[in-house]
Formats: structure tokens, sequence, C-alpha cells
């Protein structure tokens, strides 16, 4: 496979997510991203992905999961609706080939990769069926898919401030689909199966998210797609508050904030 670097357009609900996450992409991708790395390291270094040798990462974001998996995957490859994201990505990961594109219509050949993941990204496609069918079609026959979503929210401290935010949006379209729309395993078996992979484990790990001081924590915490949508309704005073009020439970005596994360992956094969 070719390190290329291509670029493609995006329509509908990709380009108000890739308009959403590239507002503050590089706050997300110094102050925020890194928290998810042991969510990243645990997939790569499950045995279904031992003998992999090509990788794609729908909603690779600023690249982080691409970079943790080059470390054992020869040809990494990444794609997200976000430009601003993928310019960072290809800052971190240069020749790569990384893509602006959506993720219902994934711009690769069938069974281009040994594994596809998506972190975080496939409960917002417009249809996530569909975005796992893509997934499956240019994954190799018996390679892995991997979907990885928030734990239950009972799991998710950062829960609260996803609510507080919640409360600042413009009502979500009817069905439109939040960030806990997979956090149930029985219906994310359900939806893998639908998509015609076989689900084979189902995995929690454990993700804190640990900030230094209060300015940190609000630039990082308000740097995602959803937090924008907030300030754009709301105003960012108004987003700075809500964040502000529902972390305060988690500081401690040092100044710093503790928030204690769970998140879940499911590994499925193609």
């Amino acid at each position: 496979m070719n390190d290329t670097i291509i670029s493609s357009r995006v329509t509908g609900s990709a380009q108000m997510q890739g308009d959403l996450w590239s507002a503050r992409a590089r706050d997300y991708a110094e102050l925020q991203e890194r928290y998810f790395l042991p969510l990243y390291e645990s997939v790569q270094r499950r045995p279904e992905l031992a003998k992999s040798r090509s990788s794609l990462d729908v909603g690779c974001g600023p690249g982080l999961a691409a970079q943790v998996f080059s470390k054992t995957i020869a040809n990494v490859a990444g794609i997200d609706a976000s430009a601003a994201f993928i310019d960072i990505a290809r800052e971190r990961l240069p020749g790569r080939n990384l893509r602006v594109g959506e993720m219902e219509t994934l711009p690769h050949a069938d069974g281009s990769f040994d594994v596809v993941t998506g972190f975080n990204a496939f409960q917002y496609a417009a249809s996530p069926v569909n975005a796992l069918r893509e997934a499956r079609r240019v994954t190799q026959p018996d390679g892995a898919v991997v979907i990885a979503t928030w734990g239950p929210p009972e799991d998710c401290e950062a829960a609260g401030h996803l609510k507080a935010l919640g409360a600042l949006m413009p009502p979500p379209p009817p069905g439109a689909p939040g960030p806990f729309a997979l956090s149930d395993e029985s219906k994310l078996k359900a939806l893998v199966s639908e998509a015609g992979l076989t689900p084979i484990a189902v995995v929690d790990v454990e993700c804190p998210w640990i900030y230094p001081n209060l300015d940190i924590a609000l630039r990082a915490m308000l740097s995602a797609g959803p937090a924008e949508r907030a300030i754009r309704n709301s105003g960012m005073e108004r987003a700075r508050d809500a964040v502000a009020n529902s972390i305060a439970p988690y500081l401690k005596p040092s100044g710093e904030y503790h928030l204690n994360n769970k998140f879940r992956y499911l590994i499925a094969r193609a």
C-alpha cells in the first residue's frame, strides 16, 4: 500500500462534524488526546493484531492512535472529517496515507487493510451500521475491526461535563446518537453483528483524565466537537462555567483535577 497523502471532499454530517472538531484542533491534540493513550495501547497489544501489517484508523483525529500502531504495523493510514486534524496527523506521520473524508464512503479498495479501527467514531456516523459495513469492506477476510466507545455513563466521571454541555446545545435531530450510544455491550454486539462482523472480545480500559489546573482542564475539555457546538449556541462564557461547575467535585488539594473514566472496545472478525 502506497503511503500517499490524498484528501477528498466531505459532505453531510461529516462536513458538520469536521467543522466542529477543527475549531480547536490544536488544543485537542496537545491537551486532550493524550488521555486516550491507554486505550490505543491496549488495542495495539491484542493478539488479534499481532500479525497485522496494515491498519486504517477511521476518525483518526490528530493521529495519536496511528502513531501508536506505527510502532508495530508497517503501513498505517487514517481518515477524518476534520481537515485541521489531518494536518496535525501529517505533521506527526509525514508521508503516510492520511485523508479527509467520510467514514460511510471510505476511499479505499476492498480488503485493503489487516485491521480497521474506530475510536469514538462510528457512533457519530449518520448510519453507524453502514459505517461498520464500510469498515468490513476494506478489511482483509478474517481481519480485525475494532470499535471503541465510551464505557457506561456510571463508569465515566466526565459524563457530567457532557451533560452540562448538552444543556447548552440546540436540540438534536430525532434519533441522533449521543456519546454513550454504543456503551451498552449488548447493543454494541448487536450492531456489529448487523454489519456482518463476528464479535470476538469486549475489553474495558481505564483512561483517567488528570489536568494540572482549571485553565488547562477547560481548554482541553472545550476542545472537542460537542463542546464547540455548545459554544456556538450559548457562548464561551456559559460553556466554561458549565464545565467548571461539572468538574468541581474532582478538584484535588494539589489544584489538579482527576476524572476517572472507563472506555470500552470490541474486537470483531471481518
